[in-house]
């Protein structure tokens, strides 16, 4: 019957659609909203004085913090993704892992051929005077982080099928990859909330694409 949810199968009916769409189309939203403005203002490739003070805070914290620091970021790497759909196919949750083996290659062409082309710019080693670099490369483009567009994208994609503790953590860790990225000497500020924000969008149209399975 029309409005009913099968126990594994997608959300389905009017009222059901409505209530998945609209909050991912505020997703979305968002999600540009933050690519845009900070597209915008590191269109010409330089550090403001403001991104410039943010970057020496979190890049200058203790030493005693790159490895667990280091090990947060892995949470953006490619092959995390591929990993927890892995676990999701065990669990019969098709959609949720689709969703995320979908991501790679979207993320691959939203990053670098879309919005490196748009927005050129450098590395902190290149852009900042005294940058702490920690196991990181010294140049080469670095707008946007791609390990911010992995793990925004990948905590739209999972949000459905998490608690309120889950949501918390699962926000803390994208928020931590974006930090860690930063304190490493790999990104700056900006690189970070433009991936965020393009990972938003990425994992939201995900959603809406291949559905969400009844929590």
């Amino acid at each position: 019957m029309t409005g009913q949810r099968d126990r594994s199968g997608p959300v389905t009916g009017r009222r059901d659609r409505r209530a998945l769409i609209r909050p991912l189309a505020w997703v979305v939203l968002a999600g540009l909203g933050l690519t845009v403005l900070s597209s915008l203002a590191a269109r010409d490739g330089t550090v403001s004085a403001p991104e410039r003070w943010v970057f020496e805070a979190i890049n200058g914290l203790p030493d005693w913090l790159e490895r667990p620091m280091w090990a947060l970021q892995l949470l953006g790497v490619l092959v995390t993704p591929v990993l927890i759909a892995v676990v999701l196919l065990v669990l019969r949750r098709w959609r949720p892992a689709l969703a995320l083996l979908l991501l790679v290659p979207l993320k691959l062409v939203a990053e670098r051929q879309i919005l490196k082309q748009l927005v050129e710019r450098n590395r902190p080693g290149q852009t900042e005077s005294n940058p702490i670099l920690r196991d990181v490369p010294p140049a080469g483009l670095s707008f946007p982080s791609g390990h911010a567009i992995v793990a925004a994208a990948m905590l739209v994609i999972l949000w459905p099928y998490l608690g309120r503790t889950g949501r918390v953590v699962a926000t803390l860790l994208a928020l931590g990859v974006g930090v860690a990225r930063i304190y490493l000497g790999a990104h700056n500020p900006l690189d970070v909330v433009a991936g965020i924000g393009l990972g938003l969008v990425i994992g939201a149209l995900l959603t809406l694409a291949v559905g969400v399975h009844r929590r």
